[in-house]
């Protein structure tokens, strides 16, 4: 294991190559939350800056804790070749369409019906570890069936479901995604 204030050529190598990657944010008092992220949703804007888009899916817990814990921790591992467990800490903040750092931060992703938020995430510290006993998994392809869903729900069906589905978090933590993104 070892520790690094900030994100190497080496590591930002890494984080390139992979396919998905984790997102934990907690806070206080409720669950813990981890979620798999994939498709083209991460940036790496410097060695103590990453942004990444948080598309529409069934829950919005990350905006929530975020709200009350700007913590997070994202991690990626090999999967394939070398194994290795790189895990990046530090602090974000939730930017939504209103915000004015969206219109910028926005263009460096592929567009989505489905974009929720953006997380820019400031890096405190960076782990590496071994990664040997995880499995080795060959990457077939993605999977477009949130981006079909997106599609066929269009701007105001996606703004409907954040409604009925993404509020509130488990916990019942507001998310304040209306607020924030509709006006």
């Amino acid at each position: 294991m070892e520790i690094f204030e900030s994100l190497n050529n080496d590591h930002i190598k890494f984080i390139e190559e992979q396919k998905v990657f984790f997102v934990a944010t907690a806070v206080a008092d409720g669950r813990i939350n981890l979620s798999p992220k994939g498709l083209d949703s991460l940036r790496v804007l410097n060695g103590n800056r990453i942004v990444w888009l948080n598309l529409t899916g069934s829950g919005n817990e990350t905006a929530a804790h975020v709200q009350e814990s700007a913590r997070m921790t994202l991690m990626m591992n090999a999967f394939e070749g070398k194994p290795l467990i790189l895990r990046i800490y530090g602090e974000a903040k939730a930017v939504h369409h209103l915000d004015k750092e969206w219109s910028d931060l926005i263009s460096l992703f592929p567009y989505s019906e489905g974009s929720r938020q953006i997380f820019d995430l400031s890096i405190s510290s960076v782990q590496t570890s071994c990664g040997w006993a995880v499995p080795e998994y060959k990457f077939i392809k993605e999977r477009n069936i949130l981006e079909k869903s997106n599609k066929a729900a269009g701007e105001e069906g996606i703004q409907k479901y954040w409604k009925k589905a993404n509020t509130k978090s488990l916990d019942g933590i507001k998310t304040n995604i209306i607020e924030k993104n509709i006006g």
